[in-house]
């Protein structure tokens, strides 16, 4: 049997296996709830059972030192960093995206918050991160969603030619794939040097490989920063605003530091240059300056990021080099 847990009411129950993968409503409250395999379940709750005990070893063993480090670590950590925020339903919160909408009615903007779209209990959060952080891994999320957007129930990650640390890890993110239930079958096939991805029909993962595993990989990296450097902070995903002339535009990423300037992010994992215009009049329309509205294309060349910043007034980056802007920003 399958487990299905409710991150809003904390229920529990079996599931059919059927329903792995799949979005259900919760039968105690009714809240979008994803069902999981439960060897997976139990398997993650033990990393983070093992993770957590760790965590009281290494401090105790900080204090039974006398590390002065380890005692002034709780007063510069912020409430959202005594929470694991790559597994938490926290952010999703009005009072964390109070700051936020704060910001934008002091301009007679109203907002319209998307709090399930910065829910990281699940694994969008994780897979994201994996793909951004490691170019080898795109290969594997283009040829799914190319097999997507062909009606193909399958595609193939081929091997030859690889170096047997590549192949390595490309055959351990489909596997994670495969626990994950991002693909529905991951079948190695050694006979013809390559491994067999059967395509997941989900709407949401469909959504994912599409383009918003960027957004996802663009809030980590946000909210990783900002808590690793004890910074107070709200975010928000897929931010709706309404200007005071019934206009109507959708922000990808939201930032806000200390109640400073937000830094807002355009995700684009395809063509971006019609675009271009529009982050262009959102950014006078809100007083910003350029380091303060990015565009994250994803593949985006160093050389080509820089002369569009120049040229637009805007911050042009990778999502390697979103790292590297999130860092000096923050």
């Amino acid at each position: 049997m399958a487990i299905l847990r409710c991150n809003k009411c904390a229920h529990l129950q079996e599931q059919a296996d059927s329903d792995v993968g799949v979005m259900v409503p919760c039968p105690r409250c009714g809240n979008p709830t994803q069902v999981y395999p439960t060897i997976f379940f139990v398997t993650r709750l033990l990393e983070k059972y093992f993770t957590a005990q760790r965590e009281v070893i290494r401090l105790n063993a900080a204090v039974a030192g006398g590390s002065e480090a380890a005692s002034a670590a709780p007063a510069a950590a912020t409430p959202a960093a005594t929470v694991d925020l790559s597994n938490t339903d926290r952010l999703t919160s009005s009072e964390q995206h109070q700051p936020i909408a704060d910001w934008f009615r002091r301009r007679q903007i109203s907002v319209q918050i998307a709090a399930q779209a910065v829910d990281t209990s699940g694994f969008f959060d994780e897979v994201a991160t994996l793909i951004g952080r490691d170019l080898l891994l795109k290969e594997v999320l283009d040829r799914i969603r190319w097999a997507q957007q062909k009606g193909y129930a399958s595609t193939v990650i081929p091997f030859d030619g690889r170096s047997p640390s590549d192949a390595q890890k490309l055959t351990s993110f489909c596997r994670q794939l495969y626990d994950y239930s991002f693909v529905a079958k991951a079948i190695p096939n050694k006979q013809k040097n390559h491994l067999l991805l059967v395509v997941q029909t989900a709407p949401a993962i469909r959504h994912f490989f599409n383009g918003e595993w960027l957004e996802w990989f663009a809030l980590m990296t946000c909210v990783e920063q900002a808590t690793a450097r004890g910074k107070r902070f709200a975010c928000a995903r897929n931010l709706g605003l309404r200007f005071s002339d019934g206009e109507q535009q959708e922000v990808d990423v939201v930032l806000l530091l200390d109640g400073q300037l937000p830094i807002l992010i355009e995700c684009k994992s395809g063509e971006y240059r019609q675009d271009i215009d529009k982050c262009v009049g959102l950014r006078k329309r809100l007083g910003l300056g350029g380091q303060h509205l990015v565009v994250c294309v994803a593949g985006l060349e160093d050389e080509m990021a820089r002369g569009l910043t120049a040229m637009y007034d805007l911050s042009f980056v990778s999502e390697r080099g979103l790292v590297q802007f999130i860092e000096r920003i923050v």
